[in-house]
């Protein structure tokens, strides 16, 4: 799984790092997999602290622009540490590749993992490699579509804030909409 999305970083490194001069010519391969190892990393460490409703909200996007979602900031502020340590760069030089590199190759497998037609990730995968296999056994596609009904109550299949405003209109208290959310 590393090695693919090391692949999706290579794919995204133009600008970020391959063009950078910032990066010495002799470490760009290093770079782009400290990339890899960040943004994997990054989602193992958020599956191991509990959050699977997290990664699950982030898959569910129906905008690929993940810039603002908050395993995409945890990530990225990983990888500009990353970069920061290892290759001497400043806070702002780490921060402008890591803020043009995560979100595109999270946008880029989230994509990836939501079309039928492209079978080199899939969310069950992904979930059981990054979590330690603590998932195995579970029908992850259909906690993921149940996770995703469950919320979109205006049906356009995404859940935004459209989605919240409905669950709170209406008669009913808003304990119950809370409640029937879940």
């Amino acid at each position: 799984m590393l090695e693919q999305i090391v692949n999706l970083v290579k794919e995204n490194a133009n600008a970020a790092i391959l063009n950078n001069p910032a990066i010495p010519a002799d470490r760009k391969e290093e770079a782009i997999d400290a990339a890899g190892t960040s943004i994997a990393g990054g989602l193992q460490n958020i599956l191991s602290q509990g959050g699977i409703k997290e990664v699950l909200s982030l898959f569910s996007a129906k905008s690929l622009d993940v810039t603002n979602n908050p395993v995409t900031e945890q990530i990225t502020g990983s990888f500009i540490n990353s970069m920061s340590s290892k290759f001497g760069l400043s806070a702002p030089e780490a921060g402008g590749i890591a803020s043009s590199l995560v979100p595109a190759v999270l946008g880029q497998l989230i994509s990836k993992t939501n079309d039928p037609n492209d079978k080199s990730f899939d969310l069950q995968t992904i979930l059981n490699q990054f979590s330690g296999g603590k998932t195995s056994g579970l029908n992850i596609d259909s906690i993921f579509n149940k996770f995703k009904a469950g919320l979109d109550k205006d049906g356009d299949g995404d859940v935004d804030l459209n989605d919240l405003k409905q669950m709170f209109s209406g008669s009913s208290s808003i304990l119950d909409k809370i409640k029937g959310a879940f």
